[in-house]
């Protein structure tokens, strides 16, 4: 074997071993990465009734109730998390809200409509079940589930 024969020989081990070392460093490096989604901590928070609304939060939920929504809004400090499930034919209705937690990269939000209980008197007007949350502004987006 000649001079020029063995550099390139052994230029294409080197690219070789080059190659394997950044998929070892590539593979292990995916181990390293935290799950964005992943749970941090419950948040405190406080269901409002609505006479407890900023005047401007009321505003945008009567424009908007009469459909399903989901909408923040902050003030002073506050963020509120308002989820609304539109048009119900019927009174009787409530929102129970399942998890409100921090993560690395937001805020996690799920509510549940709960329909009227069997046997329990309602009302047969229309009704717009939403509920509005108020929490300490963190500063992160709200992802709704």
């Amino acid at each position: 074997m000649n001079k020029g024969e063995k550099k390139k020989r052994s230029g294409w081990r080197l690219t070789l071993l080059s190659c394997i070392l950044m998929m070892v460093f590539a593979a292990g490096g995916c181990g390293m990465v935290r799950d964005h989604t992943e749970k941090l901590d419950d948040l405190e928070y406080t269901v409002l009734s609505p006479d407890e609304f900023p005047s401007q939060l009321v505003e945008v939920i009567e424009e908007k109730k009469a459909g399903v929504f989901r909408l923040t809004y902050t003030d002073e400090g506050y963020l509120y998390i308002c989820v609304g499930y539109g048009e119900q034919e019927t009174g009787g209705y409530s929102i129970t809200v399942k998890e409100l937690y921090e993560t690395a990269n937001g805020i996690y939000i799920d509510t549940t409509l709960m329909g009227p209980k069997e046997g329990e008197q309602i009302s047969e007007a229309v009704s717009y079940p939403y509920i509005v949350i108020k929490l300490a502004d963190i500063g992160k987006s709200v992802i709704f589930n």
